[in-house]
């Protein structure tokens, strides 16, 4: 099997992580495959927030919760995020934050690090908090939180779920 394609299949959505911290350079590496994303012409409408320092991550970590109704840690232990925001403005932002989610995960497990796609970046930064982040980065423009990439080093891979029928209609 082609070994793009082994990454793709062998890729798990990671919910257990070690309490080891991840190298700089993983990290560069993994943000720099997100920013050769698609986009929609090209625009390049996503940034994207690396966060390793821990009190910005358990802030961030906390806002999710209470949005989720709840008071566990939703990044599962990981000790990186990676935030996608992208330019509202842009009518494909959506889609193109989506594309970069996917292209760290495929980076990350490239790498022998675990990721897991997080819910709730949206309802993040439309927060006070979320959007006082931004300000504090000088970061300028309506920007929508598109998922929140979790990284480090799984504690715990679970197996394939089985695909499900009738996924692929052929037409010829």
């Amino acid at each position: 099997m082609n070994e793009v394609i082994k990454n793709i299949v062998e890729r798990r959505s990671v919910k257990k992580y070690k309490n080891i911290p991840v190298e700089e350079n993983l990290i560069d590496e993994i943000v720099m495959a997100g920013t050769y994303a698609p986009s929609g012409m090209n625009r390049q409408s996503p940034i994207i927030l690396a966060i390793t320092n821990q009190e910005v991550r358990d802030n961030i970590a906390s806002i999710n919760a209470k949005i989720m109704g709840t008071n566990i840690d939703p990044f599962y232990g990981a000790p990186v995020v990676l935030v996608v925001l992208a330019d509202k403005d842009c009518p494909t932002h959506v889609y193109d934050g989506s594309l970069v989610m996917e292209n760290m995960m495929l980076a990350a497990h490239s790498l022998g690090l675990g990721s897991c796609w997080i819910h709730r970046a949206k309802e993040t930064f439309e927060t006070e908090e979320g959007r006082e982040i931004l300000k504090n980065l000088g970061i300028e423009g309506e920007y929508e939180g598109i998922a929140n990439c979790i990284l480090g080093y799984p504690d715990e891979v679970k197996e394939a779920s089985p695909r499900k029928e009738n996924y692929i209609y052929k037409i010829k």
